[in-house]
């Protein structure tokens, strides 16, 4: 995905700045959406080889890209919705948000914008949405590695201020582990509470807590 094929395309129709946006951490029962909006360089000589879908690269290698693109890119931005926010307005509305703040935090405005999955946001340049666009479209694919780099470490963070949950390995999905220890300590503050209701008896985790 090195070849910027889609990109191209819209450079020959006249639009010179194009941004790929996605997202990490729909799916999750803790932590917020994170999402990237990316602008790479249009010189073939400032390609970055390698980019590809975030869930298809090995840790290692995706933390190497993500300095790649951060050092190579026209412009980039993140931005996160949080639990609260999420339990408000539903993950939907909350990654149309997020996806729509990462765009407006770009340092250069695009002229057009490019999103993963099935996604139309508010916003006032032109937009498209591409089905498998972080395994296809390689300024997608760059926003990708960029949310899952940093909500991962974020993740990790989290887990130092609540080990219970094993944050640190499954970065608030929902595994056997980190249902358990809800079941037995309750949840802690970063648990999205419409995503646990189902095994949820309504505590909170006490701080001196540890299983």
């Amino acid at each position: 995905m090195d070849a910027l094929i889609k990109e191209l395309q819209l450079f020959a129709q006249g639009y010179a700045s194009v941004a790929g946006v996605d997202e990490v951490g729909r799916g999750p029962l803790a932590g917020p959406v994170v999402c990237a909006a990316v602008i790479l360089p249009r010189e073939e000589e400032k390609r970055i080889a390698g980019i590809d879908d975030s869930k298809k690269l090995s840790v290692k290698k995706r933390e190497y890209l993500a300095e790649k693109i951060k050092e190579c890119a026209r412009a980039f931005s993140l931005a996160s919705v949080d639990e609260s926010t999420i339990d408000e307005i539903n993950i939907l509305q909350a990654t149309r948000l997020c996806m729509k703040r990462a765009v407006e935090g770009l340092s250069l405005p695009p002229d057009y914008v490019l999103t993963d999955g099935n996604m139309t946001l508010d916003i006032a340049f032109p937009q498209e949405s591409m089905i498998k666009g972080d395994a296809n479209i390689c300024s997608i694919g760059a926003a990708s590695i960029l949310a899952k780099v940093y909500r991962d470490a974020l993740m990790k963070d989290y887990a130092a201020l609540y080990p219970e949950y094993g944050f640190d390995h499954n970065a608030g999905y929902g595994t056997k582990e980190h249902i358990a220890a809800i079941i037995e300590v309750g949840i802690c503050p970063i648990h999205r509470k419409t995503f646990v209701a189902k095994f949820w008896d309504g505590r909170v985790r006490k701080p001196s807590v540890n299983i």
